[in-house]
Formats: structure tokens, C-alpha cells, sequence
């Protein structure tokens, strides 16, 4: 067994690890600036040093490791704006007074929390949804925004994904009504909040919908959004997120 190290901000890892498991990996540790994935010998270390040469990559033999523990470690809770715990299923960490337990698991498809864009859609949510919303969320991935729609109150939610995979894992953490497609496929304006954290052409998309009056839209997923409507403007490392009300 040895280790891979390579060099990566919070903001650029979603498909990093993505990819690192596509290539096999056993395990991933996060530090502040760098990934440590383990992998067995019969990954050949030359493969993934010309894969990811712009990281600086660097291979170390690994000793016996006690995986439960470097997981638990791994995935630290995260406190997310006024209201949130975002927390892995298997960590016992007690919820803080005030804040609402969000449990994810890190295994899952895109949307464990970490993202600076879903962290952004996460207290975008705290400000304007509102017990009995009706809730569509686009792109839902690992199910994380829906789950956290009906912890803040919402009536109904409905989330899409293009991915069956990501609806699998979604099916997993929240018991919103879930399908395989787009947007394309419903009323976005029978919505009180559509939420939409995927890129800036799935944004535009949404922003050319014909909503009615008096509904709320949050988009994200993109690291600036051209000639935007005037709405609410939160930014993280890079990236932002738009809160409009038709």
C-alpha cells in the first residue's frame, strides 16, 4: 500500500475525489491544502504521478491504518451559517445548542457539504425559506439542499438529477419525491423556492423560466454569474450565490 499526496484547495475538490476513486482508491484524508489517498501496490504509482502532475504530486509507502479512524477524523462537522451541523452519519458529535443536525454522508454523490457553493446554498436557505414551502431542487446530488428544505419546515420538496447514481445515494438522505431529469420536466412556477447549485448554464436556463410574482429562486455553482438580475450576492472562496424573488 502507499499514499498519494497532492496539493488542492476546498474549492476545487468535489471532482478531485471523484476521480480519485474512479482510479481505485481505498481512502481519501483532507488537509487544509493537500489530499492524502491511499492506494494498493497493484495501482501503478507512475499512472497517477503523470495524471496529476499539476498537483505536485508526491507518493509515500503507508503503514497499517486504522481506516475507521482516519474516516471518523476525516469528516469533522462543519457549522454553516446561523443554523446548520453538518455532520457525517457515523460521527457522534452532539448537535450545538441552536443548530439544526444536517447529516450527510461523505460517501455519497456530489454535495457533502464541503463545496463552498452548497455551504452558500445552505444559508441562502436560512434566509428565505419558510415553513410550508413548496421546494424544487435541481441538480439535487447527494440529496443534501432537499434534505435541508424539510429540516427548515418546507410542505413538499421535489428534486431532479440528470445522474441515477446521485438519485440512489439522494434516496439515501431525504424523502423528497425524486425523478431522473431536468427541470424540463415540471412547473418550476408551482414552487414557492427553486433551488438550482449546478453551473452557470443550468442558471441561465432558470433565469429565462417565465416565474410568476412572489416566488424565490437561489442559484449557485458558478464563480460569477454575467449581467445577473439585482438579487442578494453571497461569495466563498471564489464562488457565489444568487437569492432573486420574481
Amino acid at each position: 500500500m502507499y499514499s498519494l499526496f497532492l496539493d488542492s484547495e476546498a474549492g476545487d475538490r468535489d471532482e478531485l475525489i471523484a476521480r480519485l476513486h474512479e482510479l481505485g482508491t481505498l481512502g481519501i484524508v483532507e488537509g487544509d491544502a493537500h489530499l492524502q489517498a491511499f492506494f494498493e501496490a497493484e495501482v501503478p504509482p507512475e499512472a497517477l504521478l503523470r495524471e496529476f502532475a499539476a498537483r505536485a504530486p508526491e507518493i509515500l509507502p503507508a503503514d497499517d491504518i486504522d481506516w475507521e479512524k482516519r474516516n471518523y477524523d476525516a469528516w469533522p462537522p462543519l457549522e454553516i451559517g446561523r443554523s446548520w451541523f453538518v455532520i457525517a452519519p457515523f460521527r457522534t458529535d452532539p448537535t450545538p445548542p441552536g443548530r439544526i443536525r444536517l447529516e450527510i454522508n461523505p460517501g455519497m454523490a456530489s454535495g457533502t457539504g464541503i463545496h463552498p457553493c452548497t455551504q452558500l446554498c445552505l444559508q441562502a436557505m436560512e434566509e428565505v425559506l419558510r415553513r410550508g414551502f413548496k421546494v424544487l431542487d435541481i441538480g439535487t446530488g447527494s440529496g443534501i439542499l432537499a434534505r435541508a428544505a424539510e429540516l427548515l419546515g418546507a410542505s413538499s420538496v421535489v428534486a431532479c438529477d440528470i445522474d441515477p447514481d446521485s438519485l440512489r445515494d439522494a434516496r439515501q438522505a431525504t424523502g423528497a419525491l425524486l425523478y431522473q431529469g431536468t427541470v424540463d420536466a415540471v412547473s418550476p412556477g408551482h414552487f414557492d423556492l427553486v433551488i438550482c447549485n449546478v453551473s452557470e448554464n443550468v442558471a441561465r436556463k432558470i433565469l429565462d423560466l417565465p416565474f410568476p410574482t412572489g416566488k424565490h429562486i437561489i442559484l449557485s455553482g458558478f464563480s460569477s454569474l454575467p449581467r445577473a438580475p439585482s438579487g442578494t450576492l453571497l461569495e466563498r472562496s471564489g464562488w457565489q450565490c444568487l437569492l432573486l424573488r420574481t
